[in-house]
């Protein structure tokens, strides 16, 4: 990747979050601290407002946007390939969210990108298309989770053969070979709980809200299963 490429996509990055960390850009486009550094100063003399604060990270300052992108023809393809893993994960919202963001990407190809676009799509399919879980709620779960909302859910316990209805705090969520899981504080358990999202028959997100957990990981989460 030559200089000026690589400063694009620095950009780039920084336009994805809130707060970018020196190391997070050297780890991701394999160069040194002292490299980054000189790299921001040079975005910032072209006269892009990135701020930063000691111990924290870089960011751009709100209200500055970069203009259209351009997307390589690895990305497109890298696209397609999603896709077709999101058609074999069970979850319509997501497929539905999904099929609406790449319709906007595809508008903005160019010819040839498009006809690349449709020599790929009858050609890539995941290995196995089990049958899968079907359920509707991951987009509204996710949106949960960003926006720390408590969720009111009914719920079909197959162990203990009965339906509850709960309030919750989702905290993350996470793909099994058929199902989608959520990882929430169950209010009725007064604990964390593992809700399969095809088991549960109504979904309403509250206006009430919780307390956001920073620390909270789920390869943490992971961990504790396995040291048990």
């Amino acid at each position: 990747m030559n200089r000026l490429t690589r400063i694009t996509s620095i950009l780039i990055h920084l336009q994805s979050k809130k707060v970018v960390t020196a190391k997070e850009i050297a780890n991701r486009f394999e160069i040194s601290l002292r490299t980054v550094y000189r790299d921001i100063k040079t975005l910032q003399e072209s006269g892009v407002p990135i701020g930063s604060e000691n111990g924290t990270g870089y960011f751009i300052v709100e209200g500055y946007s970069l203009p259209p992108i351009m997307i390589t023809q690895e990305e497109t393809n890298a696209l397609i390939v999603s896709e077709k893993l999101i058609l074999n994960q069970g979850d319509t919202s997501l497929i539905k969210d999904f099929n609406s963001l790449l319709i906007k990407i595809k508008s903005t190809l160019r010819a040839f990108e498009k006809e690349g676009i449709s020599k790929l799509e009858n050609r890539i399919e995941p290995s196995t298309k089990n049958e899968k879980n079907k359920n509707n709620w991951l987009s509204s779960i996710q949106k949960s989770i960003t926006n720390s909302n408590v969720l009111k859910i009914n719920y079909f316990s197959i162990y203990k053969d009965e339906q509850t209805t709960r309030e919750i705090e989702p905290l993350a969520i996470y793909f099994t070979e058929s199902s989608w899981v959520l990882v929430a504080f169950c209010r009725l358990r007064n604990n964390l709980r593992e809700f399969r999202l095809d088991r549960i028959s109504t979904l309403f997100i509250t206006s009430e809200t919780f307390d956001f957990q920073p620390d909270f990981s789920l390869n943490d989460y992971f961990k504790k299963f396995i040291e048990v």
